[in-house]
């Protein structure tokens, strides 16, 4: 008796679903298909006043779908940034035959019905009143709507609303009955198909028919076999439950229930309804998965700094958290400047210098843009993680500042020189110009106080070596670049005002890796003891390359949606210190590439290049950073995880001894490798050549000054542009003590070093007289010699033989101290 009584209480509960339906049925019919004819009975009333004040506008919410990152070919994807795996298409780009599968299983009478399908309605009534079954009954058209207040619902995040549009209540029949007469008075039925095929789920989170297919069958939805199409429809019905990576028997049945409708609503012949049911799921599937994070790109690193730089980007919103809402729910096309040539030439080359996992624990990072801002690719010696950090494995990418997903940063080491030689060009000093430096050594160091700057000076003592000793006195600042002598640097930032230096270093747009500016203490601007990026050395060489114009750090060329053009802005460049002035600096780091540290590293076929290197007190990281008139590059090789407290010294890398860690050892070749096959096939160009006033100079009179005592004789060389120092002393008839000649005398360029000898006497009966020939500051008519002398101490006529009797030559080496290697390792 138990079933008996079950059966009883099944059909008075469809008996009940009946009436229900009957109601609505009838409401439908009184008062909306037979709007002038009033129905009777207060049900009826009623039920017409429920379903008049329900609401009959239906607003849809945007959907949310995936944007893309490109590469600058504007096809390779990146990455495709998403809160819902979704691609929304038109419906000309979806096959024809997934359309038919859908409607087919759905609503095979779509296309002959207005918003309700009363025949399907009463059809389905009837059946599971013989049945007990629970046969649906909703049009296309209605289920459209339910799935699009469920998802409007859950995107206001509100979860209340999102239940009550899929509860099973008459009520919410009603509603949706409404609002689907509503849509179709509004909407075509292409429309609704389209609409209706972007929004549903088709489970393993693909959203939307184009999606599911790229995500199953790694082909477009325009492409879809029949039995690819018939497969995904039969998906929205328990998407959750029948998908075919999860639950490939279901799937597969389910998938024939739409072939055998098909067939029987004769959309497909025989022949192809056969076919299609004998191709299993495995023969149909091809999974990708979408690159929805930075961990399944081919190019993380990149998808991480897109991400960050794109935070910034105000043509996807006007704050961050409508720019992120933008990029991972809006459709964007976001392409990029990333060269995929250049990315893979870059990979390859900073790992066959330093492998992924190398046993030494080093780290090595390069960046590379164009001289006008754009980035065209950058990697290091790692794998992507979002895990813990291990060897060989992080997530931070050590060639981008801290802002866009880097580190720290890094000492620059001498790589910093290049800004003071910058400085210099554009204080008035030449490619021939010298300085005075102290002497210095690898154990020897030269000891500087606040007292010795005019602002911007070291913090306290400060102690600088030579890699290559200096014995002290004159040095060219060509032979001070190649050499890399941190003194010379020193004194030439001490002569230029170690403001200005820093000064340069800001204009160029150098800052530290966290974004702070260069700090104001000598070491860190003179000799680079502040940390920085390879992004932000590269792009302060840049504009050196770039004759002196600063232009805005370009990751970004386009961003589209719905096809169209999203305004960028103007990245405008600036001429931020003279070209003139650069240009003299080129010469500079020119002769480095050619004589100095990156003598063993230059280019292919001849082609001109500029560079310097870098290393830190410590030994713990080394730079190469260099460029030509269209491509910089900057190399970082270093101890990126142990606080900076490891010597790099003794070390094998990638099967290669490395005795003591210098620029010129690994980070040098890298530079070359990158360089050489990036410019493969490009035109040579040539850096362009300064004017005379920056190679020669501007020459003007050397005041005379013998007689006067030293203190004296300096203050007016200094006031007429000049450096002045003391060399030694020589045989005069002047008094002893005073200055008895200048080296050189007569003309000089300014900014030049003037040395002062003074008199030890010896001048025999004349020793009191002034001299007939010595040049004097005030003598009008004085004229320029043509050509002038060598550089040489002005001595009266009767002592020209009398040379000084100094100690060392200005700029010897004293013989106990080694000779150096060659080249240059600094």
């Amino acid at each position: 008796m138990p079933s008996r009584t079950t059966s009883i209480g099944g059909v008075i509960s469809l008996l009940g679903a009946f009436l229900a339906s009957a109601m609505v049925l009838g409401l439908l019919l009184a008062g909306l298909l037979m709007p002038a004819v009033g129905a009777t009975g207060a049900l009826a009333r009623g039920g017409v006043d429920v379903f008049n004040e329900l609401p009959s506008e239906f607003r849809v919410s945007p959907l949310l779908q995936q944007s893309k990152i490109l590469a600058a070919d504007g096809k390779t994807v990146i990455a495709t940034p998403q809160d819902q795996n979704r691609i929304v298409v038109k419906l000309k780009q979806i096959a024809p035959i997934m359309r038919e599968a859908q409607v087919a299983i759905e609503d095979h009478r779509f296309y002959e019905h207005g918003g309700i399908d009363l025949q399907g309605t009463m059809r389905a009534v009837i059946s599971n009143l013989r049945t007990g079954g629970s046969q649906g009954a909703s049009s296309l058209t209605q289920q459209y709507v339910k799935v699009s207040l469920q998802y409007s619902a859950l995107q206001r995040g509100d979860e209340e609303a999102a239940q009550a549009a899929v509860d099973q209540n008459y009520i919410r029949k009603l509603r949706e009955l409404k609002y689907a007469i509503t849509l179709e008075k509004k909407w075509s039925k292409d429309q609704i198909l389209e609409a209706y095929l972007n929004t549903v789920y088709y489970g393993d989170l693909a959203y939307g028919v184009e999606a599911a297919s790229q995500h199953y069958f790694s082909i477009p939805a325009s492409k879809l076999s029949l039995s690819q199409a018939a497969l995904l429809a039969g998906l929205t019905q328990n998407p959750g439950t029948t998908d075919p990576i999860h639950s490939p028997k279901r799937a597969l049945e389910r998938r024939n229930v739409v072939l055998d409708r098909m067939h029987e609503l004769e959309k497909v012949t025989d022949k192809e309804w056969a076919a299609a049911k004998k191709r299993t799921i495995k023969q149909d599937l091809k999974i990708t998965n979408p690159k929805s994070t930075c961990l399944a790109s081919p190019y993380p690193y990149w998808c991480e700094f897109i991400l960050n730089y794109a935070m910034e980007m105000p043509a996807l919103g006007k704050t961050r958290a409508e720019r992120r809402r933008n990029l991972y729910a809006g459709g964007y096309a976001i392409t990029t400047t990333l060269d995929p040539k250049i990315q893979r030439i870059v990979q390859q080359e900073v790992t066959k210098k330093v492998p992924i996992g190398d046993k030494s624990h080093v780290g090595a990072a390069a960046y590379v843009a164009d001289a006008t801002g754009h980035v065209l690719g950058f990697a290091q010696n790692t794998e992507y993680t979002v895990t813990k950090q291990s060897l060989g494995k992080t997530g931070v990418s050590w060639a981008l500042d801290t802002r866009y997903g880097g580190s720290g940063g890094f000492q620059f080491g001498s790589t910093a020189k290049a800004f003071s030689l910058v400085t210099a060009m554009e204080n008035g000093m030449t490619t021939h110009s010298s300085v005075r430096a102290k002497a210095a050594g690898g154990s020897a160091a030269a000891v500087y106080s606040p007292s010795e700057f005019n602002g911007c000076g070291p913090g306290g003592p400060w102690r600088v070596h030579n890699d290559t000793p200096f014995g002290g006195g004159s040095i060219s600042l060509m032979k001070a670049t190649a050499l890399s002598t941190n003194t010379a640097f020193v004194a030439l930032a001490q002569k230029l005002g170690g403001c200005k230096v820093r000064e340069t270093m800001l204009k160029l747009g150098l800052h530290k890796a966290n974004g702070e500016p260069i700090g104001k203490y000598a070491p860190e601007y003179i000799l680079g003891s502040d940390e920085v990026s390879p992004q932000g050395v590269a792009h302060a060489y840049a504009t050196i390359a770039n004759d002196g114009k600063k232009c805005p750090m370009v990751a970004v060329t386009k961003v589209t949606r719905d096809g169209k053009n999203l305004a960028l802005p103007a990245g405008e460049c600036k001429q931020v210190v003279s070209a003139d002035a650069v240009r003299g600096a080129d010469k500079f780091l020119e002769y480095n590439m050619t004589n100095g540290s990156g003598v063993r590293n230059q280019l292919a076929g001849d082609r001109q290049s500029a560079g310097k290197t870098g290393t830190s007190d410590k030994n713990n990281e080394s730079w190469f950073v260099g460029y030509t008139p269209q491509l910089v590059t900057a190399v970082w090789v270093g101890t990126p995880d142990d606080g900076n407290k490891r010597l790099m010294t003794n070390l094998r890398i990638g099967g290669e001894f490395i005795p003591k860690m210098h620029g010129a050892a690994v980070a040098a070749p890298i530079w070359k490798g990158i360089m050489n096959r990036a410019l493969e096939g490009k035109p040579h160009v040539k850096f362009k050549q300064p004017s005379d006033k920056i190679t020669k100079g501007k020459d003007i009179r050397v005041p005379g000054v013998t007689g006067m005592s030293v203190r004296q004789a300096i203050a007016v060389l200094e006031d007429a542009g000049f450096d002045a120092s003391v060399g030694g002393t020589m045989a005069s008839n002047v008094r002893r003590g005073l200055v008895a000649g200048t080296s050189p005398w007569g003309w000089a360029p300014r900014g030049s070093d003037i040395t002062i000898y003074t008199s030890r006497g010896g001048g025999g009966a004349d020793d009191d007289q002034p001299r007939a020939d010595a040049p004097k500051a005030d003598t009008p008519k004085a004229k320029r010699p043509k050509p002038r002398p060598a550089a040489r101490p002005t001595v009266s006529a009767n002592r020209q033989a009398a040379l000084p009797t100094a100690g060392p030559a200005p700029g010897a080496l004293p013989t106990s101290w080694p000779i150096p290697t060659w080249p240059p390792q600094r």
